[in-house]
């Protein structure tokens, strides 16, 4: 079995526990007696405040279970029924989200940008792919685009740039469209950018961003954040009636406190990013491993023979298949341990020479 003393695995920073940190302020919490329920206590106020602070803005937050309730929420709070929704075609609005965002906007479509570019087959959005879309029809037979979706990082891994973010917002303003950020590994693309978050979100342009917390050491929750706070006007009844607010919200906001003190999840995102590197330089020239692309966040993202596949799925290795377009992805978290990583390349490097 891989690595018995961690326990670790490579499939998704979804398999780490929580951090320490979170822990502290979630058991703060339960120490705290009696508080009001569905958002009014403490807690919730306190970790928004933080939040606020973050992003020096006076933005709207709002805490629900997981990330297909924050970005299906968040884009039907933007969307009519006959509305549209401009995303990549690994975007996990459209992939993984079981028709979330089209339930509960009560059937918004979502538009795929169909393109060959550089930056397309590296997860990206570009702001010609908008404009084709957006131009492609006028007439009332089409649903009307009203959003672009981005993810950072993206769901290959890569991480949209400061740039990259305002050409988009701009292209996205001149169709007078709204422009939403998945983040669900939000945190890892601000590590590997080195800006403050501000920069890469509402001083870019972007005026909702779905701020991931389980992938990085949370128990659960993300919180929907919106920087144009026009857009979250009844927001809460929509929460309410997805079944996605918590009558204990202090338990999901409490462990954010934990999170924003002193930057941990700025230094736990480094950590995976810093461990993704790793694995990287450990496996990138091993024969019969084709990396598609240097990692930016906390994935890499690899080719390897089917055999070599089989072989480290016998030895007990958990791993993503479906995700990179005929490739592994081999996610890092914000406990992995290089033993952990150490112990994985070595593993793969065994297995291919076995071929």
């Amino acid at each position: 079995m891989p690595n018995a003393a961690h326990h670790q695995h490579f499939a998704s920073d979804n398999y780490a526990g929580i951090c320490p940190e979170a822990l502290h302020w979630l058991l703060q919490a339960n120490a705290g007696g009696h508080q009001p329920a569905y958002g009014d206590d403490d807690w919730t106020q306190r970790a928004s405040d933080a939040l606020r602070e973050l992003f020096q803005t006076d933005c709207d937050v709002y805490f629900v279970f997981n990330g297909t309730a924050a970005n299906s929420l968040a884009l039907a709070a933007m969307c009519q029924s006959y509305h549209a929704v401009i995303c990549t075609p690994v975007a996990h609005v459209e992939t993984d989200e079981c028709g979330g965002p089209e339930f509960f906007s009560n059937g918004s479509k979502l538009l795929v940008a169909e393109s060959t570019s550089p930056a397309a087959r590296r997860g990206k959005l570009t702001p010609e792919a908008v404009d084709t879309l957006v131009t492609k029809r006028h007439d009332i037979h089409y649903p009307k685009p009203k959003v672009v979706s981005i993810t950072q990082a993206t769901e290959l891994g890569t991480v949209y740039t400061v740039e990259e973010v305002r050409a988009i917002a701009a292209m996205a303003k001149r169709h007078h469209l709204r422009l939403h950020m998945d983040g669900a590994r939000f945190a890892n693309a601000v590590a590997h950018l080195g800006c403050h978050p501000s920069d890469i979100t509402w001083r870019a342009g972007v005026d909702v961003l779905c701020f991931g917390g389980t992938k990085n050491g949370l128990p659960v929750g993300e919180a929907v954040v919106f920087f144009d706070r026009e857009l979250s006007q009844d927001f809460a009844w929509r929460v309410k009636q997805a079944g996605q607010l918590a009558s204990k919200m202090r338990f999901i906001s409490a462990p954010w406190l934990g999170m924003l003190e002193g930057d941990t999840w700025l230094r736990h995102a480094r950590h995976a990013n810093a461990m993704a590197q790793r694995l990287y330089a450990a496996i990138r020239d091993v024969a019969g491993v084709q990396v598609l692309h240097p990692p930016e966040a906390n994935a890499v993202f690899a080719q390897l023979p089917r055999h070599a596949i089989d072989a480290l799925h016998a030895k007990g290795w958990r791993f993503y298949e479906f995700i990179a377009d005929g490739g592994c992805r081999l996610m890092c978290a914000w406990d992995t341990t290089p033993e952990a990583v150490d112990a994985f390349a070595a593993d793969i490097a065994a297995v291919c020479a076995q071929g």
